[in-house]
């Protein structure tokens, strides 16, 4: 009799924890607790943390104004957005747009220029999405630079000398230009040499080829340094210039995700950049707490002395935002001397919505 109470007794007991075990399972998949939400989230940011970075292909020339690209890479804030960017390197602003207009790569950083204005007129999609420099008082991004022995002393005269450039139609084409106009001369009154890349700009000064190049700011420092050159006058004391811009691909824009993603990156990455070595006090650039590491990450991409670089960098706005206006001039001014042979409209081409995003997305 006690062993069959034991046992109805053994029965009952496991009855029990048989509801009890139905009861916990029921709760895990069926419950909105927190305790069950929490462990759902967990779940979706590991699976999101694992998910694979999307490729972004930027194509720049090794310059000091691409700090911000740089930074960015090396701080890792791309990872921080799951964008991995693959760099490539070009001689010219003209091969990065062609470049980009062809899908080649995603982002070009790049000088403005009537090859460009021209690509987009013709139906190209481009797209110029931020700044990346311009010519601000100040600040030194573009020179006119002549032998430090040449008898030239003032824009006048250069009347009938050679002066070196990249190509026809290019940034430095038009700051020339520009220039000599605001002296009272023309294009006509002096002879411009197309000399296709920065280091022959460079070696035709050296060899007394042209007697003035029109140079960007990594290579005024290694000509000051290297003792050949001074600069005649500093582009920025002259005009006020949006020169080079971050451009993007039609393909990369179609994926806003990774756009906008892209964009953070490089925000943080000209943030940091501009904190380091572009706050002025008293009219003057004082050095930020990040000063020294921005130098060294701007040498080691350009492979340029930190003595160089240390006088190269070029005034960027610090959230990215273009001097959009300045687009049209240059389109006007291109058109005048019939270096574009049809204007396009900056409406097209000229996206600060995703910008504007960014920074909104970022707070201040």
């Amino acid at each position: 009799m006690r062993r069959n109470a034991l046992s109805v007794f053994v029965i009952m007991l496991s009855f029990v924890f048989v509801l009890f075990g139905c009861g916990k399972t029921a709760d895990v998949k069926g419950s909105s607790s927190p305790s069950s939400e929490t462990a759902q989230t967990k779940s979706s940011n590991s699976s999101a943390e694992k998910k694979q970075p999307d490729t972004v292909t930027v194509g720049m020339a090794k310059l000091a104004g691409s700090a911000p690209i740089y930074v960015a890479i090396d701080k890792g804030f791309f990872k921080e957005e799951n964008i991995d960017i693959q760099y490539k390197w070009f001689e010219s602003s003209n091969a990065i747009n062609v470049a980009t207009a062809s899908n080649n790569i995603d982002i070009g950083a790049t000088g403005l220029s009537a090859d460009l204005y021209n690509m987009i007129a013709s139906g190209q999609k481009v797209s110029i999405i931020a700044d990346k420099g311009r010519e601000q008082k100040g600040y030194r991004l573009s020179a006119i630079v002549v032998l430090k022995d040449s008898p030239i002393q003032k824009i006048e005269d250069l009347k009938g000398k050679k002066i070196g450039v990249t190509t026809i139609g290019s940034s430095h084409h038009y700051m020339t230009g520009r220039i000599l106009e605001k002296h009272g001369m023309t294009m006509k009154d002096i002879e411009l040499v197309p000399l296709t890349t920065i280091r022959a700009q460079v070696e035709a000064l050296k060899g007394k080829q042209v007697e003035a190049v029109l140079l960007l700011s990594s290579n005024i420092a290694a000509a000051e340094q290297e003792g050949y050159g001074r600069v005649l006058a500093n582009v920025a004391d002259e005009i006020s210039y949006q020169s080079t811009a971050i451009i993007a691909s039609s393909k990369f824009l179609s994926n806003n995700d990774v756009a906008l993603r892209f964009m953070r990156g490089y925000i943080k990455g000209m943030r940091y950049y501009y904190d380091a070595v572009l706050v002025q006090k008293d009219g003057k650039v004082v050095k930020g707490q990040n000063y020294d590491e921005v130098v060294k990450i701007v040498a080691k991409y350009t492979e340029q002395p930190t003595q160089v670089i240390e006088q190269s960098f070029p005034y960027m706005d610090r959230d990215g935002k273009l001097q959009d206006d300045d687009i049209q001039t240059q389109i006007d001014w291109y058109a005048k001397e019939k270096l574009v042979t049809k204007k396009p409209d900056p409406k097209d081409f000229v996206n600060t919505e995703l910008q504007a995003a960014a920074v909104k997305s970022l707070g201040k």
